[in-house]
């Protein structure tokens, strides 16, 4: 195999290569180098330019003890995907300098039969570890240029189940790529291990079978919690009209839950989440109450994360009142 090569996406032209600015934050915030190197990022959102910014200033060099910034790719396509294609092999063909890969297929936990349901702290610690990552980096996490926002925020989602609350959400790949970005292609490096400690899992964030059966039984009764359940799946197959991806599983949807397909949260030419207002506006139009919990849901837990990820951008609702349903409709 070649050796990974660097190239400048999109143009192909320095003149595209992003200045080094201190505009990354947001008004009245940073007012130094050294404070972006202690404060990372001031959103969980990040553009292209601000991931480029603090790669340049914190680069992931084995040689470094102080925080740094790590881009992690989460990429992952549907078991029916018509190209047959792979998340690794979406990372080998193009992935943002130094990046590492997490595989939501293999970090889960192998006692279940559903796939990718949350792994275990043992198993999650150790790729982590493996991945080269420590407990202060801060990650950024991403997908792949040909879907956009897809399956990174499942992979956000997960570290910050299990404590690692460093994490960000490129928005996204594919505007790394168009605005001439760098790329690197070829063999993936090999990675020197960390020690990261098991953490524990926060299970506020989380809802589980049991629930979400009582949940569905409690809908219309009186004195009920009153849980809204956000399906991320395409209506056809909430509506039981169209077949779900894996065989042998009926489509349709959990009683009293709100259809809301991910498409819908992103822009349809850049593939990004849309902006604050604009997806406040689509809650509200869903009948969407923030003063009540929400649950996200989906086929097995990873698009759930779009939506969980679109209320946290949009403020809509108390994050501690949010949980996503690990497993979902399968």
């Amino acid at each position: 195999m070649p050796p990974a090569t660097i190239t400048l996406s999109g143009l192909r032209s320095s003149a595209r290569a992003p200045r080094l600015t201190s505009d990354i934050f947001r008004a009245g915030r940073a007012r130094a180098p050294v404070q972006l190197r202690r404060r990372g990022f001031s959103s969980y959102l990040v553009t292209p330019k601000e991931l480029s910014v603090a790669l340049s200033k914190n680069p992931p060099t084995k040689i470094s003890t102080s925080p740094r910034t790590i881009p992690l790719c989460a990429a992952w396509f549907m078991p029916n995907d018509p190209h047959g294609r792979t998340g690794f092999s979406a990372f080998q063909a193009e992935r943002i300098p130094a990046a590492r890969f997490f595989d939501l297929d293999a970090i889960k936990d192998h006692d279940s039969p559903y796939p990718h349901m949350l792994p275990t702290a043992e198993t999650f610690a150790k790729a982590m570890g493996e991945l080269g990552i420590r407990k202060d980096d801060d990650v950024v996490v991403y997908d792949t240029s040909n879907l956009g926002i897809f399956s990174a925020p499942r992979v956000c989602w997960t570290l910050r189940v299990f404590g690692h609350n460093k994490v960000f959400l490129l928005n996204n790949f594919k505007l790394w790529v168009e605005q001439g970005f760098p790329i690197e292609t070829g063999e993936v490096r090999k990675l020197e291990a960390t020690s990261y400690p098991a953490p524990d899992l926060d299970w506020s964030k989380v809802v589980t079978f049991d629930e979400v059966k009582d949940i569905a039984k409690d809908l219309g009764k009186e004195g009920a919690e009153g849980v809204q359940i956000l399906d991320a799946r395409p209506y056809g197959r909430w509506a039981g009209k169209d077949p779900e991806p894996r065989k042998g599983l009926s489509s349709g949807h959990i009683p009293g839950s709100i259809s809301l397909p991910f498409p819908e949260l992103l822009d349809p030419v850049s593939r990004a989440l849309l902006p604050k207002q604009e997806l406040r506006k689509i809650f509200e139009a869903k009948g969407i109450d923030p003063g009540m919990p929400i649950v996200s849901s989906c086929g097995t837990g990873v698009t759930a994360a779009i939506i969980d990820a679109a209320l946290d951008e949009a403020e809509f609702g108390d994050p501690r009142k949010r949980r996503l349903y690990d497993g979902s409709w399968t």
